[in-house]
């Protein structure tokens, strides 16, 4: 028994290895050397063949260096291969992580675009921490003040942003100033991918899979026994559960939902709710978030800028009632 155990285990070891010497091959030198590369956050290919980088400090960055039409089919194949599913015309979106190195792939093929296309969001390798933020002027010593005040107070944190904006960078930020308030707190975080990094100790991390989504995720959390719960990014029905969550006995959390203002913000948790079937109540919504910030990428800049800071007062005559904590043009 003990002999096969370990035939079994050694088997495994060997499948894994030509796994990924087949994604390493596929994946080519360049993007391999890339994803080694601390300074770049995500790598793309497009369908004519060119790939972009995000790099940390300049932005989008144009490679000369191209993957052919077959080489990307081959590799969304062997990466939806590991998960048990295909990427063809009937299925032409594949969302997964990248086997062994964790990070985010998004794939896309025909018929949805001409040739295959990916994106590779990176696992931070690096947290930026708020004084981080302060040196490279994306915050103000005010705006930190303001945040960690929140933080220690137990207010649940909205973090507000476009696409791209850095709203889960800033999320790291404010589990790294969590860390330091209130090391002894119990974390739950739930994510799509894993791109959050808590080094409180005691933090769990909950990753969403095909048949459990973040809303299941959130139920089971509430009933570990969790200090703050931490939702990567608020997109579907969950937003009913979390702010029933931050608002019966479990403050202190923090998310992130896509919108262009802290005002929008609040409207996409409605919008989100109502998606569910489920009428919003702007007086639970806003009793439930505290602290709102919008972040955004800007303009002709590889960096971003906190722009708003507002805090949620409450809700009246169809309106919430927002109070500027900061606002910078």
């Amino acid at each position: 028994m003990r002999d096969r155990k370990m035939s079994n285990i050694l088997a495994k070891e060997e499948q894994n290895r030509r796994l990924e010497d087949k994604l390493r091959r596929e994946l080519g030198e360049e993007i391999i050397s890339k994803l080694n590369d601390p300074k770049i956050i995500e790598i793309m290919l497009n369908p004519d063949g060119k790939v972009w980088y995000d790099v940390i400090g300049e932005g989008l960055s144009d490679s000369s260096y191209k993957i052919s039409k077959l080489q990307a089919e081959n590799l969304l194949s062997t990466i939806a291969s590991v998960y048990n599913t295909v990427i063809n015309t009937s299925s032409p979106i594949l969302e997964v992580e990248l086997p062994f190195w964790g990070s985010r792939f998004t794939a896309i093929s025909a018929p949805v675009v001409s040739s295959p296309s990916f994106t590779i969001r990176k696992r931070p390798e690096k947290i930026w921490t708020l004084q981080d933020y302060l040196k490279r002027k994306i915050i103000t010593a005010h705006e930190i003040e303001i945040i960690r005040q929140a933080i220690v107070s137990r207010k649940n944190i909205l973090i507000v942003g476009g696409t791209g904006s850095g709203k889960t960078t800033l999320v790291n930020a404010l589990l790294h100033e969590l860390f330091l308030s209130a090391p002894k707190d119990r974390i739950l975080i739930i994510e799509d991918t894993i791109e959050l990094k808590s080094q409180l100790p005691n933090t769990i991390e909950l990753r969403t899979s095909q048949n459990i989504d973040i809303n299941r995720c959130l139920r089971t959390a509430l009933r570990m026994r969790p200090d703050r719960i931490i939702v990567g990014e608020i997109r579907g029905q969950e937003a009913s559960t979390l702010i029933k969550a931050w608002n019966t006995g479990h403050p202190g959390g923090i998310s992130t939902v896509h919108a262009n203002s802290a005002a929008a913000g609040l409207i996409r948790i409605e919008q989100l709710i109502q998606e569910a079937n489920i009428k919003p109540i702007g007086e639970i919504i806003a009793e439930a978030i505290n602290l709102i910030i919008f972040i955004e990428r800007i303009k002709s800049s590889p960096w971003r800028k906190v722009k708003e800071i507002k805090e949620v007062k409450g809700y009246e005559n169809g309106k919430y009632i927002l109070n500027f904590k900061a606002t910078r043009i």
